[in-house]
């Protein structure tokens, strides 16, 4: 685990300085790539869901721009200066996986998108802290909620984070809202990937019809951040920095 979230991290801090005007979402999708087949892992996304009637995901990292809030496929698009753009990554490595997130700025954002992106990122942070044994995944989702919508803006409900290990996505799903049904109660040595999902107004999201790009209904700009981290009786670890 530790070594495949390392390898996450590594490519997500290498990636920053190729975030600039004209660069396309393919290219940084080819440089992650590269990154992770260069630490002799595998990129988690490429192919991921594939059944006998439906391909997987067609690339190795999931790059969402401005209203995109997640599953952004890679292609010819070209970033312009102000967009924001979530790259999301996985990382298989001897069995394990680990998966993060950051949204990027390209150049200068306004201020509407400023403020999202602080907000979302620590809005992750302030769930993290409360990611420790004992606490429910109810913990985690009321911290970020609160956080999130104390400053204006909404939590997406349709998409959530999630256990990972031996398996990208297991179980428990990890909610960034309260819910009834989030009392699982989190044990030492455990990990789960906590990821807000924050959009500037509704937090309705609409499906493409690729199947797997996901965007605002209100076609508000959306920001992603998203860390692996560890359970302990203590401090959580974050396995992906």
């Amino acid at each position: 685990m530790r070594e495949s979230c390392s390898i996450v991290a590594g490519s997500l801090k290498y990636i920053k300085d190729f975030i600039k005007e004209g660069i396309t979402t393919g290219e940084i999708d080819r440089l992650i790539e590269d990154f992770i087949l260069g630490n002799n892992a595998y990129p988690a996304f490429k192919g991921y869901g594939s059944t006998r009637k439906k391909k997987g995901f067609p690339a190795s990292a999931c790059i969402s721009v401005n209203e995109e809030v997640v599953h952004g496929i890679p292609s010819g698009r070209k970033l312009k200066a102000g967009d924001i753009v979530s790259v999301d990554v996985g990382a298989l490595k001897e069995g394990y996986y680990g998966d993060a997130a950051h949204t990027y700025k390209v150049g200068s954002v306004s201020n509407k998108k400023e403020m999202l992106l602080k907000v979302t990122e620590e809005s992750l942070y302030k769930g993290i802290e409360k990611a420790v044994a004992g606490n429910t995944i109810n913990d985690i989702a009321i911290a970020v909620q609160t956080f999130v919508e104390g400053s204006g803006f909404s939590v997406v409900r349709d998409l959530v984070g999630h256990g990972i290990g031996k398996n990208l996505h297991e179980e428990p799903a990890v909610p960034n809202y309260y819910s009834t049904a989030n009392n699982f109660r989190l044990k030492a040595g455990m990990t789960i990937a906590i990821e807000p999902m924050v959009n500037y107004g509704t937090y309705d999201i609409i499906t493409l019809d690729d199947g797997w790009t996901v965007i605002t209904r209100d076609g508000e700009p959306s920001a992603h951040f998203e860390h692996t981290v560890l359970i302990t009786n203590g401090k959580p670890e974050i396995l992906t920095i």
